[in-house]
C-alpha cells in the first residue's frame, strides 16, 4: 500500500520521499505547497490541495487505500486566519481547539486523521542520521561570548518551549533580540537582523513533542539567513534537531565562518 506524504515547503519533503523511494515505498503525495518537481520524481502521484481542503483528501485517501499518513515541511500557521483557505472541516476543528498554538494545531490534525482509521507515521527513524551530534556539528567551536549567549538563550527558551512558542531565540550580549512565533524561524532571523545585526541563535525542541511531526529543522538557507542578519552562531538541540543537506551545511558554515553546536535541553 502507498503511504501518503504530505508535503509543506522545504527541503524535507523531498528528502523523505527520497529516502521512501529507496526503500521501494508507492508514495502519493499531497502538495500544500508549488514547485513539487523534485517530489515528483519519487511520487506515484502528486496530488495539489490547492488550500487546506481536509474533508477532500481523507476522502481521496480513503479510495486509494492508503493507510499510512506523514506529515513533513513548513505549512505557514496564519492559514488559521485565513477562513476562505480552509474547508468546513478544518474551520471546525480550528474553531474546536482551547489553544491554536503550533503543537495544538497539528495535533488536532493528527488526532483527525487517526479518527478516521490513518496511522501517522514519524520520520525520526528514517532520517536518524540526519540528528544534531552533541558539540561540535560545523564552522568552529563557539567562542566564549557565544557561549554565556547560549546559556542564556537556553534559560530562556526553557520558559518559552513549553508554552509553545520561542522554539528559536536570538540573544545578543545576555539580551533577547527575538522570539519566535507563528512566522517561524526565517523570519524571526531577519527580524533580529534589523535589530542589532549580532547575535547567536538557539533552536530547540519542545518537550514532550510528538515526534512523529514537527521535528525542527536547519539547513544551508538557515546560515545564508543568519549570514545576512549579522549571526555569528547556532546552537541546536541535540538529538532532536535534523539538519538537511549535511555536506553543504558544513561548507557554508565553514565559508562564514559560523559555529554551529548541538547542545542539551
Amino acid at each position: 500500500m502507498a503511504v501518503a506524504l504530505i508535503a509543506g515547503e522545504g527541503l524535507l519533503p523531498e528528502e523523505i520521499a527520497a529516502r521512501l523511494s529507496k526503500m521501494g515505498e508507492r508514495i502519493v503525495v499531497y502538495a500544500l505547497r508549488d514547485g513539487c518537481e523534485a517530489l515528483s520524481g519519487y511520487a506515484e502521484e502528486v496530488v495539489p490541495v490547492y488550500k487546506t481542503e481536509l474533508a477532500a483528501s481523507l476522502k481521496d485517501m480513503a479510495l486509494r487505500g492508503i493507510k499510512r499518513v506523514m506529515f513533513a515541511g513548513l505549512v505557514p500557521k496564519t492559514l488559521i486566519f485565513r477562513r476562505e483557505m480552509l474547508d468546513d472541516m478544518a474551520r471546525q476543528l480550528v474553531e474546536g481547539l482551547p489553544n491554536r498554538d503550533d503543537h495544538s494545531l497539528l495535533g488536532g490534525v493528527v488526532a483527525v486523521f487517526e479518527k478516521f482509521g490513518f496511522e501517522v507515521v514519524g520520520y525520526t527513524e528514517l532520517l536518524s542520521d540526519l540528528l544534531a551530534p552533541m558539540g561540535f556539528v560545523a564552522g568552529r567551536d563557539p567562542n566564549e561570548s557565544e557561549r554565556g549567549d547560549i546559556a542564556y538563550g537556553l534559560d530562556i527558551a526553557r520558559v518559552t518551549v513549553p508554552l509553545s512558542f520561542g522554539q528559536s531565540i536570538i540573544v545578543n550580549r545576555r539580551s533577547v533580540v527575538a522570539v519566535e512565533a507563528m512566522e517561524g524561524t526565517d523570519a524571526a532571523i531577519l527580524r533580529s537582523g534589523g535589530l542589532c545585526r549580532k547575535g547567536v541563535l538557539v533552536k530547540m525542541l519542545k518537550p514532550g513533542q510528538d515526534r512523529r511531526f514537527d521535528i525542527p529543522v536547519v539547513g544551508p538557507d538557515t546560515l545564508h539567513l543568519m549570514k545576512r542578519a549579522g549571526l555569528s552562531c547556532l546552537a541546536i538541540h541535540a538529538g532532536q534537531v535534523l539538519i538537511l543537506s549535511r555536506d553543504e551545511f558544513a561548507a557554508v558554515a565553514g565559508e562564514y565562518d559560523i559555529a554551529v553546536t548541538g547542545t542539551d535541553f
